[in-house]
C-alpha cells in the first residue's frame, strides 16, 4: 500500500506528494491459511476468529460437550452419496453408455447403526466384508430399513461361517445376495451348501490385481488369478445350474487415480470381462470397487467428474472394440461415503520445549487411539484450530498422551510441517482433525481396550432438522474406567 504525503510547509501549488511504502505485517493464523489455500471452503469458514465446520459453530459444540470429542455431521453422508449417484449418471449421459449405475455403501468403512439409516436414505446397495456383516443385514432388514430386494455384494476371503451367513439370507429370500468368489475354494462350500432344487445364485469373481511397482509384492493376495478366470468359469460354473454368473469384481489399493497404472489395470480388467462375455452371455455388470478419495487437505484438486466420465469412457471403448455390450457399473465406496462426515476435536493442555527448535503441544488424548490412520499408514487429514484464528502463528508438534514413541502428528498432507496459533493465558487451544469419519473406530477397537488405557472420548451426531436448524445427540459417554476393568477381568 502506498500513502501519499503533503509537506504542510510547502504552498498549495508546491506540495510535494512523497510515496511511502508501508509493509502491513500478516502474521495471524487466518492470514497463513487465507494466504495458503483458496479459503474459506464448502465446509469451512471462520467468524469472529473460530472455525466453523458446515455452518456448525464448533466452539458452541465444545462448551456443551468438551474435549476430546467425536462428531459425526449426517448430512453430508447423503450428499456424498448423491454426489457420486449424479458424477456417475452425467457422464453415462456425456458418453452415451449404455449400462446403469450402481451405487454400494461399503459397511466397513463405518458400521455405526446412524450411518447406515443415513446412507440407506438415498436407494443404494449394501457391500460386506465377513460373517458378521451378514448379521448387520439381518438386522437392518428386522429394523425395517431394507428390504429382501437390495443387494448385497458380499467380499472378502470367507471362512466356513461367512459361506454359511450368505447362503442362510439366500434361504431367507435375499434373493440379490452376490458372493464375490475370492478363491475357488469359496466355490466349492457354496455348490455344497446350496440346494439343487434352489433359484440359481448370482455369483461373482474378484480379480486379483498386479500392484503398484513399489508395493513390497506384485500381485494382490485377493481375488483370482487374470489367466485362470475364464478357464475357471468353463470348467466349473457354466453347467451348474446352481448358479447365476453376474459380475466381475476388481479393486486397486491405491484406489481411484489418474495414473497410467490404474488405466492399464482397469483395461486389463474390461477385456477379461470381455472374454467371459463371449463364453457366458448372463455375465452383465463390472465391479470396480471403491477408490473415490475423501479430501484430507484444503488444497485437494482431485477432479471427479472427469475420472468418472474417463472410466466409462475407456470401459464403452474396449467393449466396442471387442464387440461386447457395456456392463453395469457397481461401485462401493467406503471412506468416500463416510469420510468427510467425522472430525476429531482435543484441546492443548500445555506446551513443551524440547530444544532449540522443537515445541511440543500436547493434546488431551491419543492419537494412536482415535485416529489409529495417523501412525498405522502415515495418513494425513485436514487439521486446524477451532479458535484463536486472530492470533500469532508457530511451527509445533503434536503429541498424545500414551507413553508410546510414535503418538505423534508432525506434518500435513500439503507440508512436512505443521502450523497453529500461540497458546494465550486467555483460553484454551482447541484443535480439530477433520474428515475422519472412515475406518478409525473400527481399527481403534471402539468399546474395547485402549493404549495405555486412555478412554476413548464422547461421540456426538450432529444433524439438521426441517428448518436447517442443526441438532446435536450424544451417541456414546467417555469410556469408563469401569468398562475397561471389566474387560479386563477385574
Amino acid at each position: 500500500m502506498y500513502i501519499c504525503i503533503t509537506n504542510p510547509s510547502e504552498s498549495d501549488c508546491q506540495k510535494d506528494c512523497k510515496l511511502i511504502k508501508s509493509v502491513i505485517m500478516k502474521n495471524k493464523y487466518y492470514d497463513l491459511i487465507d494466504q495458503t489455500f483458496d479459503f474459506p471452503q464448502d465446509e469451512f469458514r471462520t467468524e469472529d476468529g473460530e472455525l466453523y465446520f458446515h455452518d456448525i459453530p464448533l466452539m458452541e459444540i465444545i462448551k456443551q460437550y468438551g474435549t476430546p470429542l467425536k462428531i459425526t455431521y449426517l448430512p453430508k453422508i447423503s450428499s456424498q452419496i448423491q454426489r457420486a449417484k449424479r458424477l456417475f449418471n452425467v457422464a453415462i449421459a456425456k458418453t452415451d453408455y449404455k449400462g446403469t449405475y450402481n451405487y454400494c455403501y461399503c459397511t466397513k468403512s463405518s458400521h455405526f447403526a446412524f450411518v447406515l439409516e443415513e446412507a440407506l436414505k438415498n436407494d443404494i446397495n449394501l457391500e460386506t466384508s465377513s460373517a458378521f456383516d451378514i448379521n448387520l443385514i439381518q438386522e437392518l432388514h428386522a429394523q425395517g430399513l431394507i428390504d429382501k430386494e437390495k443387494v448385497i455384494v458380499c467380499n472378502g476371503f470367507k471362512k466356513e461361517q461367512y459361506i454359511e451367513n450368505i447362503v442362510g439370507i439366500y434361504k431367507e429370500g435375499f434373493r440379490n445376495v452376490i458372493p464375490v468368489l475370492d478363491n475357488k475354494h469359496e466355490y466349492n462350500m457354496l455348490d455344497e451348501m446350496l440346494e439343487d432344487n434352489m433359484e440359481p445364485m448370482s455369483l461373482g469373481i474378484r480379480i486379483a490385481a498386479e500392484e503398484e511397482p513399489k508395493f513390497d509384492f506384485y500381485t494382490s493376495r485377493l481375488g483370482i488369478r487374470y489367466h485362470d478366470i475364464v478357464s475357471f468359469y468353463e470348467e466349473q460354473i457354466k453347467q451348474n445350474k446352481k448358479f447365476h454368473f453376474k459380475m466381475l469384481h476388481f479393486f486397486i489399493n491405491t484406489g481411484i487415480r489418474d495414473t497410467a497404472y490404474y488405466w492399464n489395470e482397469l483395461a486389463k480388467c474390461v477385456n477379461v470381462y470381455c472374454d467371459l462375455k463371449r463364453v457366458c452371455p448372463e455375465l452383465d455388470s463390472l465391479n470396480i470397487g471403491g477408490g473415490f478419495p475423501s479430501k484430507v487437505s484444503l488444497a485437494a484438486n482431485y477432479d471427479y467428474e472427469y475420472m468418472a466420465e474417463e472410466i466409462l469412457a475407456q470401459i464403452k471403448a474396449i467393449c466396442a472394440n471387442r464387440g461386447v455390450e457395456e456392463p453395469h457399473i457397481f461401485t462401493e465406496f467406503g471412506s468416500f461415503t463416510v469420510g468427510e462426515s467425522g472430525a476429531t476435536l482435543y484441546s492443548i493442555l500445555d506446551q513443551k520445549q524440547q530444544n532449540d527448535r522443537e515445541l511440543w503441544y500436547m493434546i488431551d488424548s491419543s492419537f494412536i487411539t482415535t485416529l489409529p490412520d495417523t501412525w498405522g499408514i502415515n495418513q494425513r487429514f485436514i487439521m486446524l484450530p477451532i479458535n484463536h484464528w486472530d492470533c500469532e502463528y508457530q511451527r509445533v508438534f503434536l503429541g498424545g498422551l500414551t507413553c508410546d514413541s510414535e503418538d505423534y502428528y508432525n506434518a500435513d498432507s500439503h507440508a512436512n510441517a505443521i502450523f497453529l496459533p500461540k497458546l494465550q493465558q486467555d483460553e484454551p487451544l482447541y484443535i480439530g482433525f477433520f474428515h475422519t469419519g472412515a475406518y478409525q473406530e473400527s481399527i481403534g477397537g471402539y468399546g474395547g481396550i485402549q493404549h495405555c488405557l486412555i478412554p476413548a472420548p464422547k461421540h456426538v451426531i450432529i444433524d439438521k432438522d426441517e428448518d436447517g436448524e442443526y441438532t446435536t445427540k450424544l451417541f456414546a459417554k467417555e469410556q469408563s474406567y469401569k468398562s475397561m476393568l471389566k474387560i479386563l477381568g477385574y
